[in-house]
């Protein structure tokens, strides 16, 4: 590997893992459970603009975890309020939400990229630390756990808990500072332009977008990728 990288980071979902299905089609699937139909379609596309809205998941560094969690899930209680609002009553939303909440928490609605086992499975084997940093809440650790990951990774930094959310530079330096590394020698990869190439570049780091799909736009300010384990030939 070129420069030969102390530490690669990783964003989780969209680089890691997706979500199985989409997001419309599992919170109209279990809607339905609570007595609520709702059609998936119009589910994703309120998800996707009430996303957008919302302010960052970061809350202040040190808070305590209780509070934390409280925190946290009164963030995703407010966007699927949003996603669901205008659709119709839905008497038993707080019910739904509770178990919604929870079943993200594994590998239900979760689906590891088939590319993701055989590139960290090498980094590891030459030696490499590697992390996660994430725009996420404190399940990601129970997520990558459900989903045969966790033990790949050296540390997870999530920004509910770094009082940051990319493209913010102060999570990767967080990051960074855990590993007591400079940012010359960490590179990070994932699947935003903003939050994780401009973030990750805005914070001295090398960055690299993982773009499956090949739509995203490509610079020479960047390296893209179509498949993780093109990550080894760098």
């Amino acid at each position: 590997m070129a420069n030969n990288p102390q530490v690669i980071f990783f964003d989780a979902a969209g680089t890691l893992i997706e979500v199985r299905g989409g997001v419309g089609e599992i919170y109209s699937r279990v809607a339905r459970e609570f007595g609520f139909e709702a059609d998936p379609s119009a589910l994703q596309q309120n998800f996707a603009r009430a996303f957008r809205l919302q302010p960052p998941m970061a809350f202040p560094a040190g808070t305590l975890e209780d509070k934390l969690h409280e925190l946290e899930k009164d963030w995703w209680r407010n966007l699927v309020k949003d996603v669901f609002a205008g659709l119709g009553s839905f008497p038993r939303f707080d019910s739904f939400f509770n178990q919604i909440f929870e079943r993200f928490r594994g590998s239900e609605f979760w689906r590891v990229y088939d590319d993701v086992a055989p590139t960290l499975t090498e980094l590891k084997r030459r030696g490499l630390r590697l992390g996660v940093i994430s725009n996420f809440d404190s399940r990601l650790h129970d997520v990558l756990r459900a989903c045969g990951l966790d033990h790949f990774f050296d540390s997870i930094h999530i920004s509910t808990r770094a009082g940051a959310a990319k493209p913010d530079p102060a999570i990767f330096q967080a990051a960074l500072s855990h590993h007591l590394i400079e940012p010359e020698g960490a590179w990070h990869v994932g699947d935003s332009l903003r939050e994780d190439v401009e973030g990750a570049r805005g914070a001295g780091l090398r960055a690299f977008l993982i773009d499956r799909r090949g739509d995203q736009v490509s610079a020479a300010s960047f390296t893209s990728l179509p498949t993780l384990i093109q990550l080894l030939e760098m």
